[in-house]
């Protein structure tokens, strides 16, 4: 366990397609974290931390074990291992987008396949066996599972009858003339803990910092923050304007008959309040962005 070595944590980070946005992520919480390209164990800022990369599909496995404190993975392998572990909190980004995935089952375009009862006696290939079986048994339907080491979509037709990937568009599997008949499992990364390591005080009060730091880095993304100048008559029509995530902190300036408004909106919102606070009287206006937001 991570006691031995004096650090209070032992994190286990996802190494692939979400080291680079977990390593912005924490950078954003606030914690840098160093990293040589051939080493495994990365170096944190924070005494209390210690960790190293492992490949996604395993961490939770690690975490049950108790060689990690806690870990970042996804939901599905969770579920796929079967992991014995505390689910602390979810953090919906991936190396694409901020939305959730999902494991969907899907054929070729022209096949006669059109439900889960239509794959009796098919041949399937996927990266999560276990959570592909137990989908079909649910519906009671009998079909080869076979383990697929990557680049799934290409073996339908010729080799197999399905698939069951992830996607978090679409596009990839219509790219390749495939259509989706159904969703087995909506994932995202969660931050999961082991079960004893949460028992012990000073481990689960850092867990739970480093979550909602995590947590309001990520929530940070969504938000900008904007500063403006105002004559105070034309007060009313600004705050109008402005869909905040809480109401303005105005300020008086040096002139009587002008204020300061600042608050903080929606980024996909921004573009279209800025021409409206300006046709409405709004000098001086700026734009910034935020590391953290916490509700």
């Amino acid at each position: 366990m991570s006691d031995k070595t004096g650090k209070l944590l032992n994190f286990g980070l996802p190494k692939g397609s979400l080291e680079k946005p977990t390593l912005k992520l924490f950078d954003k919480a606030g914690y840098n974290i160093s990293v040589s390209s051939r080493s495994y164990r990365p170096s944190f800022d924070d005494p209390e931390l210690e960790g190293r990369f492992v490949r996604a599909q395993e961490i939770s496995r690690f975490v049950e074990y108790g060689f990690f404190d806690c870990g970042l993975t996804g939901h599905d392998w969770v579920v796929e291992n079967g992991s014995d572990v505390v689910e602390v909190c979810e953090l919906i980004y991936s190396r694409a987008s901020n939305v959730t995935s999902k494991w969907v089952l899907a054929v070729p375009e022209d096949s006669e396949i059109r439900e889960i009862t239509d794959l009796q006696d098919k041949r399937i290939a996927t990266e999560v066996v276990k959570l592909t079986r137990g989908f079909l048994h649910e519906h009671g339907v009998t079909a080869e599972v076979e383990f697929s080491w990557g680049a799934t979509e290409v073996k339908v037709p010729e080799m197999v009858d399905a698939i069951v990937d992830l996607t978090e568009t679409g596009s990839s599997l219509r790219a390749n003339n495939l259509r989706i008949i159904d969703t087995i499992l909506s994932t995202s990364t969660r931050l999961i803990a082991n079960k004893e390591s949460r028992e012990i005080e000073a481990k689960r009060e850092k867990i739970k910092r480093i979550a909602l730091l995590l947590q309001a880095a990520l929530e940070a993304s969504k938000w900008v923050g904007l500063k403006l100048n105002t004559k105070k008559v034309n007060l009313g029509s600004i705050l109008d304007a402005l869909p905040a995530l809480r109401k303005p902190t105005i300020s008086p300036l040096s002139e009587e008959d002008w204020a300061a408004v600042e608050t903080i909106v929606e980024d996909k919102v921004v573009r279209e309040i800025i021409p409206i606070l300006r046709a409405n009287g709004a000098e001086g206006i700026i734009e910034y962005p935020l590391n953290k937001v916490v509700h």
